[in-house]
């Protein structure tokens, strides 16, 4: 069982009421968002999440930086999630966290979403 420290993002900080925490499965997030415009960033033809040497340099700088802040316990950032235009999961601010605990073998994340998306997410979700 991992057990990780979060901060509020200040999208979600200057805006409490608009955003739920929710509780979500990582597999199923990762699959939704492999249609995202970007995602070719982080994952591979199958879906997985790229390992660090095959990441562009500045990713691979976030990717180690954030598994730095897990590894020495730091408190990281709470990812929040959005639905795309093509009706597929975003992932908005928290987007490295997210990747990089999914990395991990972490199956299910604390996130936040946008009250508005709720409905959207009820296939997702693992606190229901």
């Amino acid at each position: 069982m991992h057990s990780f420290t979060f901060t509020e993002s200040k999208t979600v900080t200057a805006c409490p009421d608009k955003y739920l925490k929710i509780s979500v499965d990582t597999a199923k997030v990762l699959n939704s968002w492999r249609q995202a415009l970007y995602s070719f960033e982080w994952l591979d033809e199958e879906g997985n999440i790229k390992e660090p040497p095959a990441l562009d340099e500045k990713n691979r700088a976030k990717y180690e930086a954030v598994s730095a802040s897990i590894k020495n316990g730091e408190a990281i950032e709470r990812p929040v999630l959005g639905i795309g235009l093509l009706e597929n999961i975003e992932i908005g601010s928290g987007k490295v966290v997210f990747l990089v605990l999914s990395a991990m073998g972490v199956s299910t994340i604390d996130v936040h979403i946008p009250k508005s998306c709720e409905s959207d997410f009820k296939d997702f979700r693992t606190d229901l």
